[in-house]
């Protein structure tokens, strides 16, 4: 099974394929969706999902995982990365509309570290661990989204319980 991974965002986005044969996991690829900051906001939507599309067609994945929003404070932020992860969400599922699942960091975390409230360098080390691989995938964005593929393959029979509704 391949699974994309998303750690959503509108100046970054980040982006992690996993794979897993029998149980074991291989990384294929990850990466960041960047906008730039001049172009007006319905063009960043537009250029996130280009760039997605880009993404499911080059390894098309057979399910996709988003890790779920947590803003504590900035109010403006969380509209402007919750329509890019809209975005984001309907482009997926244009392509696998029966297959696009959701945890939340701390879920992540747990599944990763096995500590919900791992540190952001915890989590990133366990992803070089278990993928076995020469060092953590950057940006961190881009490790964030491994992370979130990882949890959802560790989630076995589970995983349907964290399936979008």
């Amino acid at each position: 099974m391949r699974v994309l991974g998303i750690d959503p965002g509108l100046a970054t986005m980040g982006w992690g394929v996993v794979e897993e044969n029998r149980t074991k996991l291989s990384f294929v690829a990850c990466g960041v969706i960047t906008t730039p900051a001049h172009i007006s906001f319905p063009e960043r939507l537009t250029s996130v999902y280009n760039q997605v599309e880009e993404i499911l067609l080059t390894y098309q994945p057979d399910e996709i995982v988003f890790e779920e929003l947590f803003f504590a404070r900035n109010v403006t932020t969380a509209f402007t990365v919750g329509a890019a992860r809209g975005v984001a969400i309907m482009c997926c599922a244009k392509h696998l509309p029966d297959k696009l699942y959701e945890y939340t960091p701390m879920q992540i975390k747990m599944a990763v570290v096995g500590f919900g409230k791992a540190e952001k360098q915890q989590v990133q080390q366990m992803v070089k661990l278990l993928l076995n691989l020469n060092e953590i995938p950057k940006p961190d964005d881009a490790a964030d989204a491994v992370a979130a593929a990882i949890t959802h393959l560790h989630a076995g029979r589970q995983r349907e319980q964290f399936k979008m509704n």
